[in-house]
């Protein structure tokens, strides 16, 4: 195997990879297309990567820092991103749009999650403030982004449907403002954590994700998941400076507490992201 590895290199296909997360260093696999004289043809895809493996990879932080994972793009990867995909509802938005204006006054460099648009030039409109930083799809992952290898993306989606497919609805209550930061320290993003309504089932769900990733040799999720959607993030790891100005406005009455939910929403389904290609997971039971 490692011989036919060696032979061939990496000949696989290319993908479109665009968020943020770990680090490991790159096989040497593809310093050995240099000595190869005459073209061989394409080796079978179960080849280009040994069982159990997610193949040669070289993680760098993105250059988009608005994004949650921080490998670089490399031939035949496709990132695995699996979320639940949230909408905050209209009814909510001018609480929340209360509270970002505030913070964005006493936090300087705060940007609107995957939007890369400064907060402070939003705040002078109230408008485009609810239809930019507040109107997108935001996520809760279920799993870290990590790169897959493109023959194991089948497996991948089989054994998370059978592990998510049938899912009672259920109110998520997103409680807390809260500070979170990137695994490298390079952001920190402005989050609504979820900490009572919600946060058993999601749990679960967490649990499924990791045992699929587990099976595909893939990073699992943190010890101590703490589900969150992130509405903005700035440069560098400031997230007790974040904090104190969140308590802060807190106390001020703006922007909800642990006693006065920030929003609601209901469960609306799991989503897998790879490459450019979003799939769905899970069906609804609401027997």
């Amino acid at each position: 195997m490692e011989a036919l590895l060696a032979s061939y290199g990496d000949a696989s296909s290319d993908s479109d990879s665009d968020t943020q997360l770990p680090t490991t260093k790159s096989a040497p696999i593809l310093h050995m297309q240099e000595e190869i004289k005459a073209p061989l043809p394409p080796p079978p895809l179960s080849l280009l990567t040994p069982p159990n493996s997610i193949g040669a990879m070289d993680f760098s932080q993105s250059d988009k820092p608005s994004r949650v994972r921080s490998f670089a793009h490399v031939e035949g990867n496709y990132a695995l991103h699996v979320y639940i995909p949230v909408y905050i509802p209209s009814p909510s938005k001018k609480e929340a749009t209360h509270f970002l204006k505030r913070v964005s006054s006493l936090v300087p460099g705060l940007h609107v999650v995957d939007a890369d648009v400064p907060l402070d030039i939003l705040c002078k409109d109230d408008k485009k403030l609810e239809q930019i930083a507040l109107g997108q799809e935001f996520h809760i992952s279920l799993g870290r982004t990590v790169p897959i290898r493109v023959h194991q993306i089948d497996s991948v989606i089989t054994m998370l449907r059978q592990r998510l497919q049938f899912q009672k609805r259920y109110w998520i209550d997103f409680s807390k403002w809260e500070a979170f930061v990137n695994d490298d320290k390079t952001r920190t993003f402005l989050s609504i954590e979820i900490v009572t309504g919600g946060l058993a089932e999601i749990t679960k769900q967490i649990q499924s994700v990791n045992e699929v990733y587990k099976l595909h040799s893939l990073p699992e999720f943190y010890k101590d998941p703490r589900p969150h959607i992130s509405l903005a993030w700035l440069l560098g790891d400031v997230s007790d400076s974040l904090k104190r100005v969140i308590e802060q406005v807190n106390k001020s009455g703006i922007g909800g507490s642990l006693q006065r939910r920030v929003f609601t929403c209901k469960f609306s389904g799991i989503e897998c992201r790879i490459g450019n290609k979003t799939y769905k997971i899970c069906k609804f039971n609401d027997d």
